[in-house]
């Protein structure tokens, strides 16, 4: 059975504005699919200069794995304003949220463990496979990061490291296997 893709859908039955441009012609899912609606959290103590650059690589990787970005965010290092941007990403409905930052050692360091107590389930295969590509890309801060993957409700969770290197080599590992945890969540068959 021949059935069509719909890159207006998106998963949990929503779908995208009718001035998102697409192919209605289209039905190769690979070629034009839409992954789900994806939130940048940045989280420094520093905004403004390199921060700055953050969301905006973020948002450019991830729209190149067919993400929606719905919203960037900067918070302070600071748990309650963590908790607030992940707990907004979660009930706002969002598929994916990525949080850049706060992963290391130093004492404000703390994205890891804000991001645990909101997980439902833990995801540690993936969290181990963005520190092991990030081995492999010599990106020094992915590989002593502390990051967590995991899903709060039927939102996705990832923590990545602020370098340059960590974002591009960790967003490169992360989507499409967010992708296909995204894809599960929404009972979406791919095949």
């Amino acid at each position: 059975m021949n059935t069509r893709f719909d890159p207006r859908a998106l998963p949990g039955g929503r779908r995208l504005p009718t001035d998102v441009e697409f192919d209605p012609e289209a039905t190769d899912p690979v070629e034009s699919r839409i992954a789900g609606r994806a939130m940048v959290v940045v989280v420094t103590d520093r905004l403004g200069g390199q921060e700055d650059a953050i969301g905006p690589l973020v948002t450019e990787l991830l729209g190149e794995e067919g993400f929606i970005v719905g919203g960037v965010v900067g918070v302070a290092a600071e748990e309650t304003e963590v908790r607030k941007a992940l707990e907004t990403a979660v009930v706002g409905g969002f598929d994916f949220v990525v949080t850049v930052g706060g992963t290391g050692v130093g004492p404000r360091d703390i994205t890891p463990e804000v991001t645990e107590e909101i997980l439902d389930k833990r995801l540690p295969g993936i969290a181990e496979a963005v520190r092991s590509s990030g081995l492999t890309a010599g990106a020094v801060d992915s590989i002593v990061s502390r990051g967590h993957v995991g899903v709060s409700g039927s939102t996705v969770v990832a923590n990545l490291a602020p370098s340059r290197a960590a974002i591009r080599d960790g967003m490169a590992t992360l989507c499409p296997l967010v992708s296909y945890v995204v894809a599960e969540l929404s009972d979406i068959d791919e095949l």
